[in-house]
């Protein structure tokens, strides 16, 4: 059997957030080292505070590091259209809950440079946030991208329309400066995009059979995710996209994908900022194809 991928997740929870990172605490594919936060659907504290409370909830005993405010260069995204999605405090309706444990000392970028020094090629980097903290390792650390693995980010938009703009995935939207850095980084990195991950659906009554499964975990997720279902279902769709747990699934199911290697860019400035941009730029796996099917029996039986 192989060894599991270790992995740090780089998040901003969020409802798609909290299923990704329930599913990586069930996953014995997944080694979770730690999880890093960064504003987004959320600021920067709250995602703290989420993540934690996901930890207590999981009884996952890792680090979490806090991580950017805002972003590299561009003004920060309006915070009520996020909260309209997620909620002002990330979960929907369920309220805030002060965590059991506190945030590491070492921020997001130091704690990620840390663990990829200390397990050389080993670590698997998955960002379903802005991705403003990889940017920051990369700057402060100098043996960063030859250290770490690889790169798997929830975002971007090859062939499809975006979500927040015509162009622009939300997360690309957020900090298009610091994906361009990444992606001239050199490290091997994989993009799954709105082309893989809208084609992966939970419906309310997929959420409710889980809930009634496993109460604690899937009781907890039932809640947002009803809300954030609607949001879907106003657009004429039968359940949400699992973007984020698609992201955590890719980096140990490839084989549920189709990919390709292409030039990939992102559009820094103008109406169309934060577009990913194929055919120019350094050479980038996208995700292209995904069985749907499949990725969805994986997500939902993993909490069985």
């Amino acid at each position: 059997m192989p060894k599991p991928t270790k992995m740090i997740i780089d998040t901003d929870p969020g409802v798609d957030d909290a299923m990704a990172i329930l599913y990586a605490a069930h996953d014995p594919a997944i080694e979770l080292l730690g999880l890093t936060t960064v504003f987004g659907n959320v600021p920067v504290q709250k995602a703290t505070r989420n993540a934690l409370r996901l930890c207590d909830l999981a009884g996952l005993d890792i680090p979490v590091a806090e991580g950017a405010a805002r972003p590299s260069v561009v003004a920060p995204l309006d915070p009520a259209e996020a909260a309209r999605i997620h909620g002002a405090e990330g979960f929907g309706p369920v309220p805030p809950q002060t965590p059991q444990r506190t945030p590491t000392p070492e921020d997001a970028a130091d704690f990620m440079a840390s663990m990829a020094r200390r397990y050389r090629g080993e670590v698997t980097l998955c960002a379903i946030g802005p991705i403003t903290n990889v940017a920051e390792a990369l700057r402060r650390h100098p043996d960063f991208a030859a250290n770490i693995a690889k790169i798997v980010f929830m975002g971007g938009a090859a062939q499809v329309p975006g979500n927040v703009t015509p162009y622009a995935e939300a997360n690309t939207y957020q900090d298009p400066h610091a994906l361009a850095e990444v992606l001239a980084s050199g490290i091997p990195t994989l993009m799954v995009g709105l082309d893989v991950t809208m084609q992966t659906t939970g419906s309310r009554a997929d959420f409710a059979a889980l809930a009634k499964r496993h109460p604690d975990h899937c009781g907890f997720l039932q809640r947002p995710s009803d809300e954030y279902i609607g949001i879907y279902e106003e657009r004429g769709l039968p359940g949400c996209g699992l973007h984020d747990p698609a992201a955590v699934i890719a980096c140990v199911a490839p084989d549920l994908f189709n990919t390709s290697k292409i030039p990939l860019s992102v559009v820094l400035k103008g109406p169309e900022i934060g577009r990913t941009l194929p055919g120019v730029g350094a050479t980038t796996a996208v995700c292209a194809g995904v069985d749907a099917q499949q990725l969805e029996e994986r997500f939902f039986s993993m909490f069985g």
